[in-house]
């Protein structure tokens, strides 16, 4: 039923119950697997001008732990060189635009179960659900 999956991940502990789950509709479905990280933007404000700029580029540093961590958590799994997306943005823009891009028939997701003012204000789960055209598993954590 499902040809290719994609599992969004962040790099907290957490992820591995998302793992463990997206793993088990692949081999349940022998299916491709991609993982996601988006790195959303840092903004800073410099309006401070009497407070020293330190040239630190935070956005390469997540960027790179984040690759770190999916390479990690695949070895983890033992799972054979999944497709490995680190992107930079808006987490729910870029997770639908790697959806529609790669024609994903799953899409794999943690939430956090929020409800009351939590849920009416929104989540990225929620805002992904809302928003893309194929299944979404989600995954309470």
């Amino acid at each position: 039923m499902y040809k290719k999956i994609l599992v969004a991940l962040d790099t907290t502990d957490e992820a591995r119950k998302v793992m463990q789950r997206a793993v088990e509709m692949v081999s349940r479905f022998d299916a491709e697997l991609a993982l996601i990280h988006v790195v959303e933007p840092m903004l800073l404000d410099n309006s401070y001008e009497s407070l020293p700029v330190i040239s630190v580029d935070v956005e390469k540093a997540l960027y790179e732990r984040a690759q770190g961590f999916l390479a990690h958590i695949s070895e983890e799994f033992g799972l054979q060189e999944p497709r490995i997306l680190v992107e930079v943005g808006s987490v729910k823009t870029e997770i639908l635009h790697q959806v529609e891009q790669q024609d994903i028939d799953l899409l794999v997701i943690g939430t956090h179960g929020r409800h009351g003012v939590a849920l009416l204000l929104g989540s990225t789960a929620n805002a992904i659900l809302h928003g893309t055209r194929c299944d979404v598993l989600a995954v309470r954590i």
